[in-house]
């Protein structure tokens, strides 16, 4: 599942996803997104690795604000190597500002 932003008519992934389509991911610990271009605002941070699901190690070196039309996350984690935008469900959460809701057969932020 997906909420897609319409920051604009950007060029599809090696994904086949939009850089500005964002995955709602219920196992990421933050927002991650590998699009520079797409932070309001990004401060550095020291290089550390941040593990993927599949055991691979991935340098973070920024965090900052992304804002769409439908979302504005705040802590999004900038990591270039990877392939796609995911919306962490738990920062979402306990964000405060977002009800997620998941039934058998949609998902609904």
């Amino acid at each position: 599942m997906f909420a897609s932003s319409s920051i604009g008519q950007w060029p599809h992934s090696s994904s086949g996803m939009s850089h500005s389509e964002w995955v709602l991911d219920s196992g990421a610990s933050h927002h991650v997104s590998p699009d520079s271009s797409s932070f309001t605002s990004v401060s550095p941070s020291p290089s550390i690795p941040v593990m993927t699901t599949d055991g691979t190690h991935m340098p973070l070196i920024g965090a900052g604000s992304v804002v769409t039309p439908h979302l504005s996350l705040s802590n999004v984690y900038l990591i270039p190597n990877l392939k796609l935008n995911l919306a962490s469900v738990g920062q979402l959460y306990y964000s405060g500002d977002y009800l997620v809701i998941f039934s058998s057969s949609f998902c609904c932020v």
